[in-house]
C-alpha cells in the first residue's frame, strides 16, 4: 500500500482514501484531496518536511506525517 508521502518529486498519483481523524479529512476534502483525483509532487523542503503538492491547478503543502494518511491507487 503506497501513501501520498511515498512519491518522488514530480511523480503523480491517483487519490484512493483519506485516513485519519473526522476534521482531518474535512480539512482535505475541503482543499481538494478527493478520492480519485490526481496529486503530483512539486517539492519537499530542505529538512523533508513540509511537503507540496499540485491538486486540481493549486499548491498546498502538508506535513509527512499527513501525507501518510493519504493511500494511493494500485497502478498496474
Amino acid at each position: 500500500m503506497r501513501t501520498l508521502a511515498d512519491l518522488r518529486v514530480t511523480e503523480r498519483g491517483r487519490l484512493a482514501t483519506i485516513g485519519g481523524e473526522r476534521a482531518f479529512r474535512r480539512r482535505l476534502l475541503e482543499l481538494g484531496f478527493v478520492p480519485g483525483t490526481e496529486v503530483v509532487l512539486r517539492k519537499v523542503a530542505p529538512l523533508g518536511d513540509p511537503l507540496e503538492f499540485e491538486v486540481r491547478h493549486c499548491r498546498i503543502s502538508i506535513r509527512r506525517k499527513e501525507a501518510q494518511a493519504l493511500i494511493l491507487e494500485e497502478t498496474p
